[in-house]
């Protein structure tokens, strides 16, 4: 099978632009943006951590300029997205409602057998949803026999609507507060919304496709990354059939040595301009959430240390890289005070380069620019590595 060489540098550009990130509004302004940059990853990701703005809202707003977090409700009202899992929770085109069907089928054939008091529960909990209209959690009677000990220790109520979801029994959306309001499918998808269930092959092929268009390059292994709760991963099968039909290529990166590498035809001789902007990323964002292609691709080790003991912290709790171009130059610890409208940075840790005086300020822009999306007016910066660059981006914001 021949293969498609591409240098590093092309590499960077055709990852970049497929994850939205080659230029400042690369789909544009408004909720049409919105919807052009979910329809083009496929797949947003949510996660709860509020330390700054929540991951999905992060991840839109560093695609698009004048991002409004209203407007993922309205998109959601509107049935042009719903939430459900790939590799995670997030928010998904619904034209694509049919193929989180096999993910449905995988988490219902991995559960463990119910007991009949835990059947019965879900059974009245349909039935209610389905009298009285969309409900949460708090509308279900406190039926915990002692308090919680975490997340991890739901009430049954909470297990039963969870199962119900994750099984496509239920769909949800969210209240500003971010808490869910389940429903009937029937009362959220449109009906023209196509919701016969795929094949296995048919299932595997959107993946690939679907997640080459988000990562532009990738591993097997990262593309069937996206279809791991799918009952049936044929993903790895219909990959090598379709680059043995031509529709995927096979790449390798000059100077590098690494297990096959795939990518769409269209990016063979794509021209591909970037931007010099600054881009604050969430950890959670699809460039980053596959940390072994950061550090092969981009020769950037990162991880994020929310989830590491606080002794063994290098760079903080929520550290949020900082692309330039297509290198990532720093990571930002960073803590949204929304009631007195303050962005402290504990760290600003710049990596082993030294960026110009314009790129300096163009990272002093893209902060006071994340401040004002997470509602703050004063940014704090307690300390970096970095005494000199930090003056710098200090004198820029004052």
């Amino acid at each position: 099978m021949k293969q498609h060489i591409l240098s590093g540098s092309q590499a960077k550009k055709i990852i970049l632009h497929a994850a939205g990130l080659a230029q400042p509004g690369q789909f544009g302004k408004g909720i049409e943006a919105v919807y052009k940059l979910i329809d083009h990853l496929g797949f947003i990701q949510i996660d709860t951590n509020y330390v700054v703005e929540r991951a999905h809202h992060h991840a839109i707003a560093s695609r698009v300029p004048d991002y409004k977090p209203e407007w993922i409700d309205e998109l959601l009202a509107d049935g042009n997205i719903f939430e459900f899992f790939t590799y995670g929770t997030g928010y998904i085109p619904m034209h694509e409602f049919r193929f989180s069907l096999p993910v449905k089928e995988g988490f219902l054939s991995r559960r463990k057998p119910l007991t009949p008091p835990e059947i019965s529960l879900m059974k009245k909990v349909l039935d209610r949803i389905d009298r009285e209209g969309p409900l949460m959690v708090k509308d279900f009677e406190n039926d915990r026999p002692v308090a919680s000990s975490g997340w991890w220790d739901w009430r049954p109520a909470k297990v039963a609507l969870e199962r119900l979801f994750l099984d496509g029994s239920l769909m949800c959306t969210r209240q500003k507060n971010f808490q869910k309001v389940y429903d009937l499918p029937i009362n959220l998808i449109p009906g023209d919304v196509d919701i016969t269930p795929p094949t296995s092959e048919e299932f595997a092929r959107h993946v690939i496709r679907r997640s080459l268009q988000s990562l532009g390059i990738a591993y097997a292994k990262d593309i069937a990354w996206r279809a791991h709760y799918a009952k049936d991963n044929l993903v790895k099968t219909e990959l090598e059939k379709m680059a043995a039909e031509g529709e995927v290529c096979q790449v390798s990166i000059e100077g590098l040595n690494t297990a096959p590498l795939y990518m769409l035809p269209v990016y063979k001789n794509k021209k591909i301009n970037l931007s010099d902007d600054a881009f604050i990323l969430s950890p959670f964002d699809i460039l980053n959430v596959l940390r072994h292609r950061l550090k092969d691709f981009f020769d950037f080790d990162y991880q994020i240390e929310c989830f590491v003991p606080q002794a063994k912290r290098k760079y903080g709790y929520f550290s949020l890289p900082v692309l330039v171009g297509d290198t990532f130059v720093a990571r930002m610890d960073s803590k949204a005070d929304r009631k007195h409208r303050i962005l402290t940075i504990h760290n600003l840790h710049f990596e082993s380069l030294k960026p110009s005086l314009p790129t300096i300020h163009k990272i002093a822009e893209a902060i006071k620019t994340f401040a004002g999306f997470n509602q703050c007016r004063e940014v704090i910066i307690k300390k970096s590595n970095n005494k000199q660059l930090l003056k710098a981006i200090r004198d820029h914001l004052s």
